[in-house]
């Protein structure tokens, strides 16, 4: 609904633009004729006209906005019809919804039940031009704007309270709450702005990219006969030889080389080689100008290298005693920064003209060895040995030179050394003193570690020695015991052979099997007797068991299991067999006897010592 039919007096005109300015944003009327010169500002008048409000903009009535840390005072508004009272200002701020992007509706509600829109036009006509006005029969209504700013002066009315003229009557009343309006058909404008900014900032881009784009090259022209003079012209001319030679060489790699045309062709690549000594003498230029700038560059940074050389030295002699007791400390420590300095530039550049030097040394070896190639082919394996030497011999000079260079830098840098570096010296001296004795304390506490172990293993192996002996002495005892066994149980065994067979053919076994392990383990006899085919021990490995088996069965004299004694054996041979050793102690009854220890369950066989037994029986 348009409103710039309506009138729009205020009767108050000096609280609407307090109200709007206490906003931030000067009111504008959609009502205010078109300004006219004969306005006068102090008045407020314009002639012939009825008081407008100050407040339209154009007026230049404005006063300059107010800050925003100060609160914000909300009067009276006077109109026509209505008046605005303000909302109580300790209440906080009424609440509003998120803003939607681009909007130009707002949702009014609390209208008395009375209002029409010729009175919502003359209260929110002040804020802007309206569109178009939605009125409900529930007392709220939506104003679409012209302008989305206006929005923000609308909602600087919600809260307030409306009375229609002065009547008390609850119809006429209400309280206004202005929000952004959910429902508004503002929306597909909005978007459709947006795409068109879209629109165009991609065609934007896309002429920003075109202008950036480097042009393409110009497309090569066929051959023919007046192209064909024509790039012999420009062939010959040496501005133009560039883009002729990338012509000619387009139109060969095309293949418009043919018999009718294969003279001018001929012709043009001879043009072509034609330029090579042009080409050859301008590099030959361009060299000559920059061995003449690297000289130029030489000099000058030999002098500016020597004037260093005499402000270091300059240094140096103010640091001396005689001229360094007279400074004070801020002036001698700004002395040893600015002698640093120096230092440090004056190296930098004479690295750079070391450098300088020996690539021209480089350059220069390059150069002989490529002079010294002989022109005849026929002496080439001379020729090859004279290279190779005078390569050697190069290659030698080059690390002599390098290590006299390197001597020149050593003696520089320990001239310009001060007595500071002097200190630095000592210091890292005696550091270097300090570790050797550190390492040196560490080797001893080594060495003291080493002889405690050997003296532990000394300790051992005497141990081990004495066991040793005692073992020997058992066995030598049992040596004995068995030949004292064999001397008396013979006529023992005699007697019983006539009474019994059994007892006999027991008898004989133990005898034999005492008289062949005493005979193969004893060494001092002069002849060893004759051995009976049944005997119970039948070698002398069997022998050598029956005395350990006797000796470890004399230290364990509740007797020991066939397991445990096979388990001890084999410490000493993997190949023993617990079947083999038990046949063996079965066939010696009289030495060895089995016993059964336990009850039930813990019924376990043992075998013990008895040829001692067996001697007192006997």
């Amino acid at each position: 609904m348009d409103s710039s039919s309506m009138p729009m007096p205020m009767s108050d005109p000096n609280a609407w633009a307090t109200a709007m300015n206490n906003l931030g944003m000067a009111p504008i009327s959609m009502t205010g004729p078109p300004l006219m010169p004969d306005f006068d500002p102090s008045m407020g008048m314009m002639t012939g006209m009825a008081p407008m409000n100050p407040m339209m903009p154009g007026l230049g009535m404005v006063p300059p906005p107010l800050s925003q840390d100060l609160p914000i005072i909300k009067e009276i508004i006077h109109c026509k019809t209505c008046t605005l009272f303000p909302p109580n200002p300790n209440l906080p701020p009424p609440a509003t919804r998120e803003r939607p992007p681009g909007c130009k509706t707002v949702f009014v509600g609390g209208l008395p039940e009375n209002a029409t829109e010729q009175l919502i036009v003359e209260v929110f006509g002040q804020c802007g031009e309206i569109i178009a006005i939605r009125k409900s029969k529930k007392n709220f209504c939506h104003i679409r704007f012209a302008e989305e700013f206006t929005v923000d002066k609308a909602l600087f009315l919600s809260g307030y309270r409306i009375r229609l003229g002065s009547s008390t009557d609850k119809k006429d009343t209400g309280r206004l709450h202005v929000d952004f309006a959910q429902a508004r058909d503002d929306l597909y404008e909005w978007e459709c702005h947006q795409r068109m900014l879209a629109r165009e900032e991609r065609h934007r881009r896309r002429m920003e990219e075109d202008r950036l784009r480097p042009p393409s090259p110009p497309p090569i022209v066929h051959y023919s006969e007046h192209e064909c003079s024509q790039l012999g012209d420009k062939i010959k001319d040496d501005g133009n030889f560039a883009e002729a030679v990338r012509v000619l060489l387009t139109w060969v790699e095309r293949g418009e080389v043919n018999r009718r045309n294969a003279n001018n062709f001929y012709s043009m690549i001879q043009s072509s080689n034609s330029h090579i000594r042009r080409l050859m003498g301008e590099k030959a230029a361009h060299e000559k100008e920059m061995e003449e700038a690297k000289e130029k560059f030489k000099t000058a940074l030999a002098g500016i290298l020597a004037q260093f050389e005499q402000i270091v030295s300059v240094f140096h002699a103010a640091s001396k005693q005689k001229a360094w007791d007279h400074f004070s400390k801020a002036q001698r420590k700004n002395l040893d920064v600015w002698r640093k300095q120096a230092e440090e530039i004056r190296n930098m550049h004479n690295e750079e003209l070391m450098g300088i030097r020996r690539e021209e040394e480089m350059e220069m070896s390059d150069d002989d060895m490529e002079d010294t190639h002989p022109p005849d082919c026929k002496d080439s394996d001379d020729s090859v040995a004279q290279v190779e030497a005078l390569k050697e011999e190069n290659d030698s000079l080059r690390c002599q030179l390098d290590a006299y260079r390197n001597e020149v830098e050593l003696l520089k840098q320990e001239q310009g050394k001060s007595q500071p570096m002097r200190s630095e010296e000592d210091n890292t001296h005696s550091q270097q003193l300090s570790f050797l004795q550190q390492a040196l304390q560490g080797m001893q506490k080594q060495l003291l570690t080493l002889r405690e172990e050997l003296k532990q293993r000394e300790v051992e192996l005497e141990k081990s020695t004495e066991d040793k002996q005692q073992l020997e002495n058992q066995v030598q005892n049992l040596r004995e015991g068995l030949q004292n066994l064999k001397s008396t149980n013979t006529p023992q065994l005699e007697t019983s052979n006539r009474d019994d067979r059994g007892s006999q053919e027991s008898a004989n076994q133990a005898n034999e099997s005492a008289v062949s392990s005493v005979v193969s383990c004893s060494q001092e006899k002069e002849a060893p007797p004759e051995k009976n085919p049944s005997s119970p021990v039948q070698s002398e490995r069997e022998a050598l068991l029956v005395g350990i088996i006797s000796t470890f069965l004399h230290v364990h004299p509740f007797g020991a299991s066939i397991e445990y004694i096979c388990s001890y054996l084999q410490r000493l041979d993997t190949k023993i067999h617990p079947s083999e050793v038990e046949a063996l102690l079965s066939r010696l009854p009289c030495t060895f006897r089995q016993e059964l220890t336990g009850v039930g369950a813990s019924l376990e066989k043992r075998w013990s010592f008895c040829g001692f037994q067996g001697i007192r029986s006997t």
